[in-house]
């Protein structure tokens, strides 16, 4: 099994946030300087962003572990472009990295946080589970947000971070901008690492994931934004995972994962969000996956595919009308 060191993923994403400098007007991103010497990097607040600055804006949530990039539509799927992701090190890239585990919270402000930051802080029940550590003297995260963060909230993410305020990178975005909303669709091999992760799947076991969802139009609204992400890989991501395991335990495992196993499946996110009360917690947490999944063993050169691609979901939740 391939082994992987964890102790440079804030500094892997550093190299693409100190790139993002040099690269303001072309990405169409902006920096603030707070007071606290921490920098902010706005990938869709107060600037247009776009493709090009959300390809980059998730490998930083993936500390760099991974390629992401923009294919032509899928035909059985419908008319927009497909984003793939791809990564040799799915434990690190999706876990550890991407996975957006913390709630980061305070005067009127909230954001999901995700990136490498979130294993300097090490609180989360996924962290201490894989024992990732980083001893980088930087912490560098991606908060989906529609404001600027103040630099009271960026103090407080420092010190949990246990590092100087100078030395925190923030990368943010709403989820209703084109580079946010790239970056959430970008998630469809992290959806299905966490559904492995809440099965009770050793993740050392997967050594390779590939995935494909839709990018769907930007959102004008935060529900919309939501709906239309969460669409893209509840109803049209494919995700392909090589692993080292039994087929025994693969076939066992392998009907759970999809999201169709929910009792949740079936309708666009945005009225699922609604019944719920706009409750996250309410709906039901096996929803949060591909639409399909392949599992590639390794070990015997068998594969198996579950799950199924709802086309019609999707033309309804992205708005798709005929000219």
């Amino acid at each position: 099994m391939p082994q992987f060191n964890s102790s440079s993923l804030n500094e892997q994403a550093l190299g693409i946030c100190r790139s993002a400098l040099g690269h303001t007007q072309s990405w169409r991103i902006a920096s603030h300087a707070l007071a606290s010497g921490t920098t902010v990097l706005d990938f869709g607040i107060q600037v247009t962003g776009g493709i090009l600055a959300g390809q980059n804006l998730a490998r930083i949530c993936m500390s760099d572990r991974c390629k992401v990039t923009v294919h032509p539509a899928e035909s059985s799927i419908g008319p927009w472009p497909q984003i793939q992701v791809y990564t040799e090190d799915p434990v690190h890239a999706c876990m550890a990295s991407q996975y957006a585990g913390w709630p980061v919270k305070g005067d009127g402000f909230f954001a999901m946080g995700s990136g490498p930051m979130r294993v300097k802080r090490g609180q989360e029940p996924v962290l201490k589970s894989l024992g990732v550590s980083d001893e980088s003297e930087w912490a560098v995260g991606v908060l989906e947000c529609d404001t600027i963060p103040s630099d009271d909230i960026a103090v407080s993410i420092a010190t949990e971070c246990k590092v100087a305020a100078d030395k925190l990178m923030l990368c943010v975005a709403p989820t209703r901008s084109l580079a946010g909303t790239l970056q959430v669709v970008a998630r469809s091999v992290e959806t299905c690492m966490h559904k492995l992760f809440e099965l009770g799947f050793p993740l050392d076991q997967v050594v390779g994931g590939h995935g494909a969802a839709p990018l769907p139009p930007p959102a004008v609204d935060f529900v919309g934004g939501i709906g239309r992400t969460n669409d893209a890989i509840l109803y049209g991501g494919h995700v392909t995972l090589w692993v080292h395991a039994e087929d025994q335990q693969l076939c066992e495992l392998g009907p759970k994962i999809p999201s169709c196993h929910s009792k949740d499946f079936g309708k666009p996110f945005a009225e699922t969000f609604q019944a719920y009360e706009f409750d996250f917690y309410k709906v039901d947490p096996g929803l949060f996956s591909p639409a399909m999944i392949t599992l590639v063993n390794l070990k015997t050169g068998r594969s198996w595919r579950w799950g199924k691609l709802r086309p019609d979901i999707l033309a309804s939740s992205f708005g798709e009308s005929l000219g």
